[in-house]
């Protein structure tokens, strides 16, 4: 599902280009890199194109005491703010992740929840005695399906997981709290401000890497709602990254698939800690039982979108 995707699932960040735009680095071989790579705004590995000639005969300034007396003061300030930082990022380990994007549908679990989905979010996370610690919150807008009016929606998580060897275990809380009209709570009322505890385990198997995850209904009722999930990577170059991902949902309570969902998305590193991900998913539906009015009448479903994300 795109829930799942949006969790990692990978954010925006400002970014501006500072006054040393345009101005050249000097490379340790003799060439010259420019300004905007010395920023980190365009990633090194990616960045072969923007490196500039070396330049011949460069004068170089006289050598005076002055000269010498302010390179030991540059040396001395150079000193102390990388000692700074390197303290600094010792004490903060915690990591971010911001994102933005645009799906045509908003696709849930197999259910096209309504259209034109705005979105944004911001993800911290972080490793305390060998627990992987994360949260974060999730908004968005949308066309609803049900009444055609806006929605929104803001999603909050946190998330433990710890490798245990033979997997990963993973432990989470969920809380949706969605702004629709009675409309829209009386078709979807099991999305209508609702809480989960998801229990989850997952293992790289070589050719992909498998997760089986359980949503404990703890305020609402999704029908005992779990899923099986499969994904694998393959990087295309040091810039681009195709990605490949399905999951099966399914109802324990009611003894029943849900739907089956595939996506394909290609991440884009154009910028050190930035990328853009285009993408295009798929659902076919398993399931058309009235006894569980969220996916009566369900129809198989393709979306598309793109998501901008930086991590800092």
């Amino acid at each position: 599902s795109l829930t799942q995707w949006r969790f990692g699932t990978q954010i925006f960040a400002k970014k501006t280009l500072d006054n040393s735009l345009g101005k050249l680095k000097h490379l340790s071989n003799g060439a010259f890199q420019a300004g905007f790579l010395a920023c980190e705004m365009l990633t090194p590995r990616c960045s072969s194109l923007f490196r500039l000639p070396v330049q011949q005969g460069r004068k170089q300034q006289p050598k005076t005491k002055n000269n010498t007396m302010q390179n030991y003061c540059k040396t001395i300030g150079a000193l102390a703010a990388a000692s700074a930082l390197v303290a600094g990022n010792a004490n903060a380990e915690v990591e971010y992740n911001l994102h933005t994007g645009y799906t045509s549908e908003y696709l849930f679990r197999g259910q096209n929840l309504g259209a034109d989905l705005i979105e944004t979010g911001l993800d911290a996370s972080t490793e305390v005695s060998g627990i992987n610690l994360s949260a974060g919150a999730w908004y968005a807008n949308f066309e609803q399906a049900v009444g055609n009016n806006d929605v929104n929606e803001l999603d909050l998580y946190t998330s433990a997981s710890k490798d245990l060897g033979f997997a990963t275990a993973s432990i989470g809380y969920i809380y949706y709290a969605n702004g629709a009209d009675k409309a829209f709570e009386a078709v979807n009322g099991n999305l209508e401000d609702t809480q989960e505890v998801s229990f989850g385990l997952s293992r790289d198997l070589g050719f992909a890497t498998a997760s089986l995850t359980y949503f404990w209904d703890i305020v609402g009722d999704n029908d005992g709602y779990s899923e099986l999930a499969l994904g694998r990577s393959f990087e295309l170059s040091p810039c681009l990254t195709l990605n490949f991902g399905g999951n099966v949902g399914y109802l324990v309570e009611q003894g029943q698939a849900t739907a089956w969902t595939g996506k394909v998305s290609l991440d884009y590193a154009f910028a050190e800690h930035a990328k853009l991900s285009p993408f295009v998913s798929k659902s076919i539906s398993l399931s058309d039982d009235n006894d569980t009015p969220s996916y009566e009448g369900a129809e198989n479903e393709f979306v598309a979108g793109s998501m901008l994300s930086v991590s800092f």
